[in-house]
């Protein structure tokens, strides 16, 4: 027993590894790949790199809905956007105080809230997800995108007409004009290399084949482990895996706080969010329909704690000032031990 859970926890931590780094290769090449054709980095940012950081709660959900390991696949969505709220918007308003945009007040806050509510009312309408309500939560991130992306070309050509030739000047990644002194070792060949359009489309094609593999062996793992120890698939699920494929967003979000780039930290994680509810729930849905009821216990009270974290999240967003002060911050820390203590004593 203990050798083989020695080795499951290697293929544990190994999966989330290779998902951060996967999904880190991934957003380099996609990214750099778009700004070759000219794509504005706000639309890079709202797509690819939303897209790069579900990656890991993708490919475990879908690799977990197509094993038939649903515990890991729904909580795997679940215990991410509590954790990325609770704990890592906590953990980052420690650091600095979180400001929250306009535009996220107006669009993306209420899609969130709106998300999160109807995972609620599908899985609770007759203890499933479905193919058809799987379905929907697909057609509307494809019109929430679509939305987005719209909105932010518009702006782009205002602001091309407002001053056209301030915006053709520099191609960034073309020229060495303007770049800091060059690293060194692999860190420095790898900024170099991804001057060369060949290496950033393999680059994505390989970073994407490690978040999948990333992926297999961190659901391997993870089953292993509840297997040997008898700890329910829906705790693993919602604590060891969900904050597994959360890496991408507690580093991301932490470090930007840090360097006091805010708005990257609250709008990461309220992108990420709502890619894990409408595109991994909804994709997962689609492929395997996802029981809301995992070894007997439902996922309803965990469905319903995402959603009051979104809640706590756009109570702190639309108060006065528009922020996430550490008094917040700490709300919702507590909130996070709370919720992982009440997981455990139910265990």
């Amino acid at each position: 027993m203990f050798w083989t859970i020695f080795w499951a926890v290697i293929m544990l931590v190994g999966g989330f590894v290779l998902l951060v780094k996967g999904a880190d290769w991934f957003v380099d090449g996609a990214a750099g790949l778009a700004g070759k054709l000219r794509i504005p980095q706000l639309v890079i940012g709202l797509t690819i790199v939303a897209f790069g950081t579900s990656a890991p709660e993708l490919a475990t959900s879908v690799i977990s809905a197509a094993g038939g390991d649903v515990g890991i696949a729904v909580g795997n969505v679940l215990g991410s956007n509590i954790t990325n709220i609770l704990l890592i918007l906590g953990l980052s308003a420690m650091f600095c105080v979180l400001p929250v945009q306009k535009a996220s007040l107006i669009v993306d806050l209420p899609m969130l809230l709106g998300a999160s509510v109807l995972i609620v009312l599908f899985g609770a309408f007759d203890n499933e997800i479905g193919r058809l309500e799987g379905g929907i939560m697909v057609a509307l991130l494809i019109a929430y995108t679509t939305f987005l992306v719209m909105k932010a070309l518009r702006q782009r050509d205002k602001q091309e007409s407002i001053s056209a030739l301030e915006n053709h000047e520099v191609v960034v990644g073309e020229t060495g004009e303007g770049e800091s002194a060059p690293k060194k070792g692999f860190n420095g060949w790898y900024e170099k290399m991804k001057n060369y359009t060949w290496f950033l489309g393999i680059a994505t094609v390989v970073g994407l084949g490690i978040v999948v593999g990333g992926a297999m062996l961190a659901v391997e793992g993870a089953k292993t482990i509840a297997t040997e120890i008898g700890i329910p698939q829906k705790v693993i699920g919602l604590t060891v895996v969900a904050i597994g494929t959360s890496l991408p967003e507690l580093i991301t979000s932490v470090v930007a706080a840090k360097k006091g780039e805010t708005d990257i930290a609250v709008g990461n994680i309220v992108g990420s969010n709502m890619f894990n509810i409408l595109l991994v729930v909804g994709l997962s849905a689609v492929i395997m329909p996802l029981p809301f009821v995992s070894e007997g216990v439902s996922f309803l009270w965990d469905g319903l704690i995402a959603l009051g974290s979104a809640i706590i999240l756009s109570v702190c967003a639309y108060l006065p000032k528009h922020r996430v002060n550490r008094v917040g911050g700490g709300v919702m820390l507590a909130s996070f031990v709370a919720y992982y203590a009440y997981l455990f004593i139910m265990m």
